[in-house]
């Protein structure tokens, strides 16, 4: 049983959100509910859980311009509150840091109107409400959190919250994949929160478990919050070969993917080893070793749990007895699969992998790893080979998720809605997947792509193949052939290929092609201002040691356009931890006024 929300561009409506978590809540209880989080969860930990904790509600995060729109909003989902809001200290503080606000700009609020769970208890939607006032300077707080529901949750209450028992049943969350992830203690409500991250393969799509506990446990959530309490109290030397084996992980996952496993397997039905080892070619035991790792990993589960064999079955291998299942995060390396990942795989697992075994050359010199390993920059090697060609075009458009949100956005939108057929101007857009999904959301956009001709033939035939090709021109050149009078132009995931010069070169062409009125996106991901996680951060060092370009932070970029003839007018998020950045050349008199 897998249980979603709605489609993600409905999480962009508060409505939307508010009613799908009370609808859960009512659907729901406990018992059940538990292990779909925890997918493995069973006998004594399942019934410590189960006994202990109480499925009390789902929670959100709205946005409401005044407290009277919030009230009508529950209204007209069917939701009551009787109770005054009190305000959220754990959320405002988690808002503040991740936005780099001051707590007291933030008016965090809660809210509970109740609900009848499925066998007629008293539950609740928990609502946070942070006000945005229209046109304030909170809108881009919104917009972030609406796109990665970062609050979302599911809450469970413990009916005796002492000191051991509590900290016993975080031992078992985090036994079973769930990841702490922040807390805290609200002196409004006399409450200690622990927030945990659920694991990849857990069947339903809200991906943060609360732990609520009466009371003051501050003691307890130190512990919670403790980076070091988080590694299991591992030694130094034990947490270093974690880190150490990371290589082993890239390697499992890339052979998981090249040698058809994900595609001979489902999420479905369980297949046994011995049926797996025919289909696929291999070795039973040896891939039972491998399928084992796997299970750590998520992208498998193993059924029966082992941990309720008889005493007899385990000491007496029995590898044709064992059977495992796809799991979702899995069944993303399947070849067949929409927004497959599966040729991320191949080239992490393949020729970046190689280069990486000379990253200490590229901190040392300067120079990419890449270029020494093969001969030559990775560019010109993957041209030189149609296979590695087609497959990094098909890695760069595995990661097309980020650009889901883009056909909305209010440039995208603006050119749609023009009098005149406005035209998509795609810089170096690879095999046309990002343009296709804007031609396709609107059908009165026209589009010009820019490649090399080896990609032009390729976005030619997908864009085709979408019915959008009618509504195309292709470009067969480099930076210097930007073509001109385009009314969008879109470069992305291009420029942190380059160094600054290079950057300004390219941008620099494009503001030499596009027309006054025209805007320029910008996709990137952006390194945080402080040391936050995030993949910008790895992909900095993924650039370095192969294509010698690097990440940058959005006042880099804004410094790039100034010194191009462009300026920024904005940045927003977009999935898979990048941004949208929206550029307007220099001379423009009103970044908001639109072509008549």
């Amino acid at each position: 049983m897998t249980t979603t929300l709605p489609d993600k561009t409905l999480l962009l409506d508060d409505t939307a959100s508010l009613r799908a978590a009370a609808r859960f809540v009512r659907e729901h209880d406990s018992a059940a509910l538990l292990p779909l989080l925890l997918p493995g969860l069973g006998g004594p930990d399942l019934q410590a859980l189960a006994g202990q904790c109480r499925f009390t509600h789902a929670g959100l995060l709205l946005f409401p311009p005044d407290a009277e729109s919030l009230r009508a909003q529950l209204a007209g989902c069917g939701l009551t509150v009787d109770t005054p809001a009190q305000p959220s200290v754990v959320v405002r503080e988690r808002l503040a840091r991740r936005h780099r606000r001051d707590p007291a700009e933030l008016d965090v609020q809660i809210l509970r109107p109740q609900v009848h769970g499925c066998g007629g208890e008293l539950r609740a939607v928990e609502v946070f409400a942070l006000t945005v006032p229209p046109h304030s300077g909170l809108e881009p707080i919104a917009a972030y959190e609406r796109t990665r529901q970062h609050e979302a949750h599911l809450a469970f209450e413990i009916e005796r919250p002492q000191t051991l028992a509590l900290r016993g049943l975080c031992a078992i969350l985090v036994r079973h994949g769930a990841w702490p992830d922040g807390g805290g203690y609200n002196p409004h409500e006399d409450g200690t929160v622990l927030y945990f991250t659920l694991p990849a393969d857990a069947a339903c799509d809200y991906r943060r478990l609360e732990l609520y506990a009466r009371g003051d446990h501050r003691d307890t959530l130190a512990a919670h919050l403790d980076p070091d309490a988080r590694r299991d109290a591992r030694q130094p030397a034990e947490t270093l070969l974690h880190l150490l084996t990371g290589a082993w992980t890239t390697q499992a996952l890339t052979a998981f993917a090249r040698l058809g496993l994900p595609d001979a397997m489902d999420t479905r039905t369980a297949c046994r080893i011995e049926d797996l080892a025919r289909l696929t070619g291999t070795d039973p035991r040896s891939l039972a070793v491998l399928l084992r790792y796997l299970v750590m990993l998520g992208a498998v589960t193993r059924t029966p749990d082992p941990t309720l064999a008889t005493a007899h079955e385990q000491q007496v291998e029995q590898v044709e007895q064992e059977e495992f299942r796809l799991t979702e995060l899995g069944a993303l390396l399947r070849a067949d699969t929409p927004g497959s990942m599966r040729p991320l795989a191949l080239m992490y697992g393949g020729p970046f992998y190689r280069s990486f075994s000379g990253l200490d050359h590229a901190v040392r010199t300067g120079q990419p790893a890449f270029d020494r390993i093969f001969g030559e920059n990775h560019f010109d090697h993957f041209a030189r080979d149609p296979e590695l060609a087609s497959l990094f075009d098909r890695s760069m458009a595995a990661s097309s998720r980020m650009f889901q949100p883009l056909p909305a956005h209010p440039v995208i939108a603006a050119a749609a809605q023009a009098p005149a057929p406005a035209t998509v101007v795609d810089i170096a857009g690879g095999n046309g997947e990002l343009l296709g999904l804007l031609l396709t959301a609107h059908p009165h956009l026209r589009g010009v792509l820019l490649e090399r001709p080896h990609a032009v033939e390729a976005a030619r035939h997908r864009l085709d193949a979408s019915g959008c090709g009618l509504r195309c021109d292709y470009r067969a050149g480099d930076f210097a052939d930007v073509p001109s009078g385009g009314d969008v132009y879109v470069l992305s995931r291009v420029l942190h290929d380059w160094d600054d010069d290079r950057c300004r070169e390219i941008l620099r062409h494009c503001a030499r092609a596009m027309p006054a009125h025209a805007d320029l996106l910008v996709v990137e991901r952006l390194l945080p201002v402080d040391d936050s996680p995030s993949l910008a951060t790895a992909w900095d060092l993924h650039m370095l040691c192969n294509v010698g370009g690097r990440e940058r932070r959005a006042d880099h970029y804004a410094r790039l356009f100034a010194e191009s003839g462009l300026q920024l007018v904005g940045h927003s998020p977009l999935p898979l931890d990048a941004h949208v950045l929206h550029a307007r050349r220099a001379a423009a008199p009103d970044p908001v006024v639109r072509r008549s």
